[in-house]
């Protein structure tokens, strides 16, 4: 079958055109079209040239659906029609769709026919099932994937998986497990499957197929990034929504563990921390703040009487520089007046829930109105006296009942069923919308364990939840990390060291095996867009693990102080994930998309466009076969990982500045202070002063590393670092190119301007040469200094 080209399909619109009674079968309309088969009814809608949404129910059921991601209205554009052998068209300037006459099936092509997707043919099903009584569908739609196609995405799911053909995947919201239904092929595009139900996705010779539980109809959009990666991304964002400026102060180091009882002990770890001059912006409450009885479970007020001043401690944590996090949860202990509001207007769930008692229970946060009630307590007990972010746990929520009854509960929207999935989305966003509302000099920072599409725009930063503390679930959260990025959520962490020792290492911090097993992760973690130390029953502070000049403590201290040398190259990511959809931890088949050894790498990923990342997920200095025979660590032989450079680029060594070609596996020593670390040829790096806390140096030089090999660039972004006048313009940007030939970076003039801006600064320049010892090297590296004042200036190297 051959298709004419969008640009000629109307010209021919009459020579094509079928007899009167057939083309009753569909009808045009601005966004795209409506046909209806024997038995189905299929919409398409185009949101953009790039996005189509496909709608399917069975003949005269329409649904009146409401999206709970979709943010955009359809806005198609100029459209043009055509049919052929009884297949219609209807095309965008970029996007193709042909639709089945007969049987309704669609099919996805770029503007110059190249095939994206199409549906298998009588792939989508209508199951008739009841729900709460209520007439409903189990829906299922299959699609057909091309040979050899890489998809990827899907949410988290710590298996160790990066490339999901040939594979099945449960999608549904449970510790360890978030469910994104958002499918990334490696051919530079996506489904987004617009289902809040239980789903399974599966991968198999019949194609790949989406089962959701409950659905009125098939709702799904398809996402054309024009070949790349970067392009699925964008169009997702474009969907529902975009990731808002977190506040810079965010990107330092976090201490936490489960739990502070006290508020003397909380801000002692402040105090301990700049004794020790070991940098430090982030202290977390844990629970029971609220005290021990779980009857007052998530009161949302400090009754424990080891916090007597919670006024006096968040204003302790400010003046020592540093900002506070606290837990809540979405469910309260039957004596907290949270509760017994709720409760009056039947606005809580009939299931168990942690702390695994019948006296605490979730709120329906798809009710507006509670949602309202939540933030009221919120506020009255906890926002007002300062506190600068949220740990939302528990956002699943985590469920210990029997899941068939659970999902019998009633919520605003229908059964808890039929919605589930999405919680973690409404729950978050009543608390980013509500503190919006109430303030907009402090930005929304959201840590939380569970996420849904669409949940970017809510300020959240994703956390994998309770892991163990094993060098295998170490290796598993880099695929993990990596998935949720492809599926367009931007914001990952995990717990350093992981949270459950489960006994394995009775010494605790003083275990050379859980040293070394805490000091690769947070090697790792210093490249994640939060860099939080967590975890139960082994204290996770610096100084627990020794006194300065100890493996352990130095080791540490240095990927601490690494973290905040790269704040101006943090900050300037987030802001391109913010103003251009950018993403930060970025699969290999994102940049190096011809590279056939990276489809399936989860080992590796680019932290922005600079740097390459191989974290080290074996033991290689403690070799411990019996968890109660101490074994100290043995240094002796410095051992050593396989890395693989991609090819497509070519890198340098960030510790030595050694140059090397790509496409090639090289062997890097590891001792115990050292992560492999490449950054690609061409890259202009940003590093920060040494500080003790974010912005504590603000006006001091910031040093410009270029990377010889290629010419490259970067946009320095500055702003007031925390309030939302950014989103009214109050920022500015100096972009840097280097031109490898020439030898020479340009620094053009700075666009824009915020209260209390530099007019004028000081730059010292290096060129990145191994000759001279000048990879990470030391503060008194050959420089040129360069006065900048706002206008553009070159520097030759």
């Amino acid at each position: 079958m051959r298709f004419l080209p969008p640009t000629a399909l109307l010209a021919t619109l009459g020579l094509l055109a079928a007899p009167r009674a057939q083309a009753q079968q569909y009808q045009k309309n601005p966004a795209g079209l409506t046909l209806t088969t024997d038995s189905l009814t299929v919409e398409i809608q185009f949101y953009t040239p790039e996005i189509v949404r496909v709608l399917k129910f069975p003949k005269g059921h329409e649904p009146g659906k409401k999206s709970l991601v979709v943010l955009q209205p359809p806005a198609a554009g100029p459209l043009k029609y055509g049919e052929q052998r009884g297949t219609v068209q209807v095309a965008s300037a970029s996007t193709q769709v042909r639709i089945n006459r007969q049987t309704g099936q669609v099919s996805f092509l770029a503007a110059k026919g190249q095939p994206l997707l199409s549906e298998q043919a009588g792939g989508a099903r209508f199951t008739p099932k009841k729900d709460l009584g209520t007439a409903t569908y189990r829906v299922r739609q299959r699609f057909q994937l091309a040979p050899g196609e890489a998809v990827y995405g899907l949410g988290q799911h710590q298996n160790g998986h990066l490339n999901y053909r040939g594979q099945q995947v449960l999608l549904k919201q449970k510790s360890l497990d978030i469910a994104v239904p958002v499918l990334h092929s490696g051919k530079g595009y996506a489904v987004l499957w617009d289902n809040y139900s239980t789903t399974q996705f599966a991968d198999n010779a019949a194609g790949a197929l989406f089962d959701s539980e409950i659905g009125d109809c098939v709702d799904y959009y398809l996402l054309n990034g024009q070949g790349t990666a970067d392009g699925v991304v964008a169009r997702y964002r474009q969907l529902t929504g975009q990731a808002p400026l977190f506040p810079r102060w965010t990107l330092g180091f976090w201490q936490s563990k489960e739990r502070y009882r006290s508020q003397n002990e909380t801000v002692g770890v402040v105090e301990k921390y700049r004794a020790l001059g070991v940098p430090l912006d982030g202290i977390v409450q844990d629970w029971q703040y609220w005290g021990e009885d779980n009857d007052f479970w998530n009161d949302m007020a400090f009754n424990n009487p080891g916090f007597p001043d919670p006024q006096g401690m968040v204003d302790k944590v400010h003046a020592l520089h540093a900002h506070q996090m606290i837990s809540i949860w979405p469910s309260f202990g039957r004596k907290t007046k949270a509760y017994q509001e709720l409760a009056s207007k039947d606005m809580l769930f009939d299931f168990i829930t942690w702390p695994r008692t019948p006296h605490v229970k979730v709120y329906d946060a798809f009710d507006p109105a509670a949602r309202d009630i939540y933030w009221k307590y919120l506020n009255q007990g906890i926002f007002r006296l300062g506190m600068d972010a949220w740990w939302m746990d528990a956002t699943e929520p985590d469920q210990l009942a029997p899941f068939d009854t659970d999902d019998d509960n009633e919520t605003a929207l229908g059964s808890f069923r039929r919605v589930r999935n999405a919680y973690p989305l409404v729950a978050t966003g009543g608390v980013y919308q509500h503190q919006r509302q109430v303030s907009e000099a402090k930005r929304v920072f959201i840590l939380t364990r569970s996420a849904f599409a669409g949940q970017q725009r809510n300020a959240t930063m994703v956390w994998s939840s309770d892991v163990d503390s094993r060098w295998d679930v170490l290796a598993k959260q880099i695929p993990a990390a990596l998935s949720l990025s492809l599926a367009g959520l931007p914001h990952w962490n995990s717990d350093i060291g992981g949270f459950f020792p489960n006994g394995e290492y009775p010494k605790g911090a003083k275990d050379p095996a859980f040293q070394e097993l805490f000091t690769r992760w947070q090697q790792f973690a210093a490249f994640t867009p939060m860099m939080r130390a967590h975890g139960e029953a082994t204290p996770r502070e610096i100084y627990q693990f020794g006194e300065r000049g100890s493996w352990a403590f130095d080791a540490q201290a240095k990927f601490i102080d690494l973290r905040y040398r790269l704040l101006p190259y943090l900050y300037s990511n987030m802001w391109a994930v913010t103003s251009r959809a950018g993403t930060v931890l970025r699969a290999l088949p994102m940049d190096f998309p011809q590279d056939p050894k990276v489809t399936d790498m989860g080992s590796e990923y680019m932290f922005g466009p600079a740097f390459l990342v191989r974290p080290v997920t074996e033991a290689q200095y403690v070799n411990r076969p019996d968890k109660n025979v101490p074994v100290p660590a043995s240094f002796a032989q410095t051992k050593g990982v396989d890395v693989y450079l991609p090819a497509g680029a070519k890198w340098v060594d960030f510790w030595t500045g050694q140059p090397q070609a790509g496409g090639q596996t090289v062997q890097r020593e590891t001792p115990i202070d050292l992560m492999p670390l490449y950054v690609r040829a061409g890259s202009v790096l940003p590093l920060g002063p040494h500080q003790q806390y974010t912005g504590e140096k603000d006006g001091a030089p910031l040093e410009i590393r270029v990377y010889p090999g290629a010419d490259g660039e970067f946009t320095l972004y500055e702003d007031e670092n925390d309030n939302y006048n950014y989103e009214k313009g109050a920022y500015a940007t100096i972009r840097m190119r280097w031109n490898d030939r020439a030898r020479q970076l340009t620094l053009e003039n700075r666009a824009g301007t915020f209260p209390g801006m530099q007019a004028s600064r000081t730059f010292r320049v290096i060129l990145v040469d191994a000759q001279h010892g000048t990879g990470v090297g030391a503060d008194d590296a050959p420089a040129k200094e360069v006065a900048y004042t706002g206008k553009q200036v070159a520097v030759k190297l």
